[in-house]
């Protein structure tokens, strides 16, 4: 079984080759992250591998200690890279360090995922996540505090249907591991592919009001 880093780093490799395949309008459409492009996500996977510790302390203290805006001024600094800049990046930076290799290396590949997704799904182009990657993103789900897939599991069940995944207790929530994850994650674009008794909870929490 690989370890959490080289499927980071797999991962990475395989949205880097993805992005090389995008023709120039794509990068500028909407993600599923509210306010970034293609482009911006892109950018944000990479943007806190390339600090270091002392350039990341630096960028949360110019935030204010805001994940919030540490996170939009990675994405503005990389909008001054050309699109080939940003996947040469992606490469270069595709085994974790810093922050993202936290937690053996979780944050980065749950990050990836998430974000691969948000770019996919928002230009149409489904895939397929290797079933390892995906099983193990969804494992770190349940404590990934920078997400609201923590708040969004309190009190439901959930199984992914085909990485044999479950977490949690009370009523249930079901369907394909990658659209839980997406859903989890806050996204509304993977409600629709789930069913169950909780999902209604779940739908609640991931469309507020």
């Amino acid at each position: 079984m690989a370890n959490l880093s080289d499927l980071a780093a797999e991962e990475r490799r395989d949205l880097a080759d993805y992005l090389d395949t995008l023709a120039p309008d794509e990068w500028d459409r909407p993600s599923l992250c509210a306010g970034w492009t293609v482009r911006d996500v892109a950018g944000h996977i990479m943007s806190y591998d390339v600090l270091g510790w002392p350039g990341l302390l630096a960028a949360f203290a110019r935030s204010g200690l805001s994940l919030g805006r540490a996170n939009q001024a990675g994405v503005e600094a990389s909008r001054r890279l050309t699109t080939d800049q940003l996947v040469a990046r992606l490469r270069t930076y595709a085994v974790p360090r810093g922050i993202t290799a936290s937690f053996g290396c979780a944050v980065a590949l749950t990050d990836g995922v998430i974000h691969h997704q948000d770019i996919r799904r928002a230009l149409g182009r489904p895939r397929t996540v290797p079933p390892e990657r995906l099983a193990a993103a969804l494992a770190s789900t349940p404590r990934a505090r920078v997400l609201p897939a923590p708040a969004n599991l309190r009190g439901i069940r959930v199984v992914a249907t085909d990485v044999g995944w479950t977490h949690g207790t009370g009523p249930e929530v079901r369907g394909p591991g990658e659209a839980l994850l997406v859903a989890l994650a806050g996204r509304p674009e993977g409600l629709d592919e789930l069913d169950g008794p909780g999902l209604d909870t779940l739908a609640a929490r991931v469309r507020p009001g």
